[in-house]
């Protein structure tokens, strides 16, 4: 069923499929990818076609752990291998929910989930300097143990212990793009880039070839949005909005930017790397890369975000 409606590109976190430390289990999970699904159902309904990407950290950690306990018995699981299991079964989640809830409301759609590579540089600085920690903490005996022996980078971590670290490298291009176009195109809701897309580099030879590394998720979503033309982008996060001075006494709300106060409100240090800053970042490359408007909301303000009674929107 193609149709011209307006097309968004939601992109989920990871964290926010976990409510909280008792609520881990994949049916905990499911119960949160449910609700956010009725959400999207209801953008649908208000005549967009939406685009799903996902953020996986916690996820990602727990494939890490598993594979740490059973490193007696089994082999290890390469990083990519574990993004692309990761796309798999959080797709699965998000597929099957949205499936039930088209079913309720009458609504002739079909989800499906790419799993997505990304290309990036293989001189990409981030790989002489990973930053991104993942996995469990360990004892610096362990630590050096695993680099000597897998070739791991390891880092003391702010005084908890260890840990594995990986680069962070910048998204260049959606291998799987032209796939996710002419199925957007075909009126289908697309799960797509989850947790950032695999990363992948071109070799000696030209080939494709996955790498230990993470791509943040919300660059690669503003990526995709971009290359799809979408009209809109919404990042879905744990807060309601965008704040300036967040945390301190007078923190405000900001419920209007534009790409020039956001860029300036970067270089202050408004908005910290560890927190709001990469995702008011990959806000600003989608507008300067076409895009008209992003929103910054948290999952159950969705509705009210598309009106313009909540979060934050961001204006080229």
């Amino acid at each position: 069923m193609a149709t011209a409606r307006k097309l968004a590109v939601l992109a989920i976190g990871g964290n926010s499929l976990i409510k909280d430390k008792d609520h881990e289990r994949v049916s905990d999970q499911f119960a949160v990818t449910r609700e956010t699904c009725r959400h999207i159902t209801h953008m649908l309904e208000q005549g967009w076609n939406v685009v799903v990407t996902h953020g996986n950290g916690p996820q990602v950690g727990f494939i890490l752990r598993r594979c740490e306990l059973s490193l007696a018995e089994l082999h290890p699981v390469p990083l990519d291998s574990i993004g692309a299991d990761t796309q798999g079964s959080i797709g699965y989640m998000i597929q099957q929910s949205l499936t039930n809830e088209f079913a309720r409301a009458g609504l002739d759609y079909r989800p499906v989930t790419v799993v997505t590579q990304v290309l990036v540089d293989r001189d990409d600085p981030a790989f002489q300097n990973p930053s991104k920690p993942i996995g469990s903490f360990m004892d610096e005996a362990t630590a050096h143990r695993h680099a000597e022996q897998e070739g791991w980078q390891v880092r003391e971590d702010a005084g908890r212990g260890w840990r594995r670290v990986v680069a962070s490298p910048q998204p260049r291009q959606i291998v799987e793009l032209d796939a996710i176009r002419s199925l957007v195109r075909e009126g289908f809701v697309v799960v797509a880039v989850g947790g950032g897309g695999i990363p992948v580099i071109r070799n000696g030879q030209g080939e494709l070839q996955g790498v230990a590394a993470v791509i943040d998720k919300d660059y690669a979503s503003a990526l995709l949005a971009a290359d799809l033309g979408a009209d809109l982008f919404i990042i879905s996060t744990a807060v309601d909005g965008v704040y300036l001075d967040f945390g301190k006494p007078g923190q405000q709300k900001i419920d209007r930017l534009t790409l020039d106060q956001a860029r300036r409100y970067l270089e202050e240090g408004q908005f910290p790397a560890g927190s709001m800053g990469p995702k008011i970042e990959a806000a600003c490359r989608f507008l300067e890369q076409g895009g008209r408007e992003a929103v910054i909301t948290q999952p159950d303000d969705l509705a009210e975000a598309l009106a313009g009674r909540a979060g934050t929107r961001i204006l080229s």
